[in-house]
């Protein structure tokens, strides 16, 4: 006797599912600061001995990034990210979405967004193009990666470009003479355990680079 197939899930049903489920990483928790050039080198020193990866050293990254966006009927367009490794040219694009910063929840001591990465082809662009999307800016990140459980560190060298498209290292300068530091965990919605550790492991890293809630309202604000 013949087994009876069930027949397969949609791929729209099973994502319906784990996010009802809650079990989609769709929530970035983070902190952000930034550290000079010339104490980058004692900050990597500090992060090789906390971190997971002591042995093998921080991952190197070298990326091109380009922000797209495209007016709606709300008042804040919709913006994506699409970032390629430059050194890695057989790694696929990756398409992000990031939602307004919630700073609500005074208690909370990290930023919470939205945050939605997707693997891609190269076609990306061209695709996002054709819907209407327009890009707004573009820039180069180099620098190191760290992990500790969850967590994730970042320090990275932000150039910007100075020919559209071409990201030669000859054709690109650095924005400033600092690092950004982010500190970062994807997760499930309500694991807000996440940002008490994530204080924690912050607290190591003083004094050698504070990291913090961003308030980029603020920062948009002209003063008074």
């Amino acid at each position: 006797m013949e087994a009876i197939k069930e027949a397969p899930i949609p791929a729209m049903d099973s994502l319906t599912a784990a996010m009802k489920n809650n079990i989609v990483p769709n929530q970035e928790y983070l902190l952000q600061g930034s550290v000079l050039d010339s104490a980058v080198e004692v900050l990597l020193h500090r992060l090789r001995g906390l971190c997971d990866n002591v042995d093998s050293g921080p991952e190197t990254f070298h990326d091109h990034e380009m922000c797209f966006s495209i007016r709606s009927v709300t008042p804040q367009p919709l913006t994506l990210r699409v970032r390629r490794a430059i050194d890695y040219l057989d790694m696929p694009y990756q398409l992000r979405y990031i939602g307004q910063p919630e700073l609500g929840d005074k208690s909370r001591p990290t930023i919470l967004r939205n945050s939605i990465d997707v693997a891609t082809t190269p076609t990306i662009v061209d695709f996002l193009t054709e819907m209407g999307f327009r890009m707004d800016f573009e820039y180069i990140l180099r620098g190191y990666m760290f992990r500790k459980g969850r967590m994730k560190i970042t320090v990275s060298k932000i150039f910007k470009m100075m020919v559209v498209g071409k990201p030669a290292p000859e054709s690109v300068d650095p924005i400033s003479q600092s690092y950004l530091v982010e500190l970062s965990v994807l997760a499930p919605s309500n694991q807000d355990a996440i940002a008490e550790d994530m204080r924690v492991f912050a607290e190591q890293l003083k004094p050698l680079v504070h990291l913090e809630k961003v308030d980029y309202k603020r920062l948009t604000q002209p003063p008074l």
